[in-house]
C-alpha cells in the first residue's frame, strides 16, 4: 500500500530556473481528483512531462527536470547530419562526437551502428534520435570529462566485452540529460555514473533484459563520489534483475518510476548514499523486498555504514515489502527541494503504470523543425 501522505503537493512559490512547470505539477489539469489516487471518482488521464520539448528541435535544451536541468547540449552549435551507419569516417556519429565545438546531431538514416570501441562524446553535444530509429550495439557511449550533453530517443542493445556499458558516464562529467532511450542486454551496466560525474537526469527511459541495470558511485574507495547528484524519473524498469539503481555516496531522487519483477532487489542503498524515493510503483515478482541496504566502509572512515532511503508516497503492490535498514536514519536523507524547486510528480496510479509501459524508451516521433534554420 502506498503512503498517502506522499501525495500532498508542496508549493513554495519559487520558480524553476529554466522551465515554467509549476511546483510538483501533475499533468495539465487542476481538477482535484487528478491529485487523489484514493478517490472513488475516475482518475484523469496521465501524461508524461516534457510534452513541449518536441515543439521545435532545440526545445530540449535546459528543459530537464532535476539535477540535469542545466544541460543545454549543442544548443549554440550548428546542425550535424549523420549520413552513414559506419562506425567512423565522414558523416558518422563518431566523427561528430570527437569535434570540440557545440553540435546538435541529427540522423538522416535509420539502422544499427555497430561500435567496435566506446564512442567518446565531447562537451556540448546533443545526440538527437528523433525522426529515425538508431540502435547501438557492440559497445556503448562514453561521456568522459565532458559537460552539457543531451542523449535523446535512441536504442542500445547487445553490448559485449568486459566493463561494457550502454552509457558510461565517468570521470568528471556534469550537466547530462538522458531522455527517452531504450536500453537492454549489455555485458556490464546499462547506465553507469561514477568518478565524480554529477548533475544528471535520466527520464522516460525503458530498461529491459538485463542484470546490473544502473550503478551510481564506483566503489567504497572513491570517496569523491560524494559529489554525485542524479534524478531518475518516469522510467520503466521492466524485469531487470537489480540496480534500479544501486547507489554509493550519491544523492538520488527517484520519482514516478515503475519497477517490476526484479530478480534480487529494486533499489540498493550502500555506503553514505541518500535516496529519496517519491511516488514510484514497485511491483514484485518472486522477490518481494524492494529496498536493499548494503554496508561498506568508505576509504576515509573507520566504521562501515550503509545508505538511506526515504520512501514518500510509493506504491508497493503484489505483496511487495519496502524492506528496512537496521540503522534507520530517514533524517539523513536529503530533500530535493533543497536543490531544485519544481518537478512533475503525481500519484502512483494504474494510469501512470500503463503510460510508462507504452510511452518510455525510443518512440516513433518526427524530428521537429529547427527554428533557427527556418528563421534564417
Amino acid at each position: 500500500m502506498g503512503n498517502s501522505h506522499g501525495h500532498r503537493k508542496h508549493r513554495n512559490g519559487a520558480k524553476h530556473p529554466v522551465t515554467a512547470t509549476p511546483p510538483f505539477k501533475y499533468q495539465s489539469s487542476d481538477h482535484p481528483e487528478a491529485h487523489n489516487p484514493s478517490s472513488s471518482k475516475p482518475i484523469m488521464a496521465v501524461s508524461l512531462p516534457y510534452s513541449h520539448v518536441d515543439s521545435s528541435l532545440r526545445a530540449l535544451a535546459a528543459q530537464a527536470e532535476g539535477f540535469g536541468r542545466l544541460a543545454i547540449g549543442g544548443l549554440h552549435g550548428p546542425l550535424y547530419h549523420v549520413t552513414t551507419l559506419a562506425d567512423d569516417g565522414p558523416g558518422s556519429l563518431r566523427e561528430a562526437c570527437r569535434k570540440k565545438e557545440p553540435l546538435w546531431i541529427v540522423f538522416d538514416i535509420s539502422g544499427t551502428i555497430n561500435l567496435s570501441s566506446y564512442l567518446n562524446v565531447s562537451s556540448h553535444k546533443t545526440i538527437d534520435g528523433r525522426g529515425q530509429r538508431i540502435k547501438f550495439t557492440g559497445k556503448g557511449l562514453r561521456l568522459k570529462e565532458c559537460e552539457h550533453v543531451i542523449i535523446c530517443n535512441l536504442e542500445f542493445e547487445g553490448g559485449r566485452g568486459p566493463d561494457v556499458d550502454g552509457i558510461q558516464i565517468k570521470p568528471n562529467s556534469k550537466h547530462i540529460w538522458i531522455d527517452r532511450c531504450s536500453l537492454r542486454d549489455y555485458e556490464d551496466g546499462l547506465i553507469d555514473i561514477t568518478r565524480c560525474s554529477t548533475d544528471i537526469t535520466i527520464s522516460r527511459c525503458h530498461f529491459s533484459e538485463h542484470d546490473k541495470t544502473m550503478l551510481i558511485g564506483a566503489d567504497p574507495s572513491h570517496v569523491d563520489d560524494r559529489c554525485i547528484r542524479v534524478t531518475i524519473h518516469h522510467c520503466f524498469f521492466d524485469g531487470t534483475r537489480q540496480r534500479h539503481p544501486r547507489v554509493r555516496f550519491a544523492k538520488v531522487h527517484l520519482y514516478n518510476n515503475y519497477t517490476r519483477n526484479w530478480g534480487i532487489y529494486a533499489v540498493c542503498a550502500s555506503v553514505e548514499s541518500q535516496i529519496y524515493s517519491q511516488c514510484n510503483i514497485y511491483e514484485a515478482g518472486q522477490k518481494k523486498i524492494a529496498f536493499k541496504y548494503l554496508t561498506e566502509k568508505a576509504a576515509d572512515k573507520e566504521a562501515a555504514t550503509t545508505g538511506f532511503i526515504k520512501s514518500e508516497g510509493d506504491l508497493f503492490i503484489t505483496g511487495t515489502k519496502a524492506g528496512s535498514s537496521t540503522e534507520g536514519g530517514e533524517d539523513c536523507t536529503f530533500h530535493p527541494s533543497k536543490h531544485y524547486q519544481t518537478w512533475t510528480v503525481g500519484p502512483p496510479v494504474d494510469d501512470l503504470k500503463h503510460v510508462l509501459q507504452h510511452c518510455t524508451g525510443w518512440q516513433s516521433i518526427p524530428r521537429p523543425a529547427d527554428q533557427a534554420s527556418v528563421a534564417s
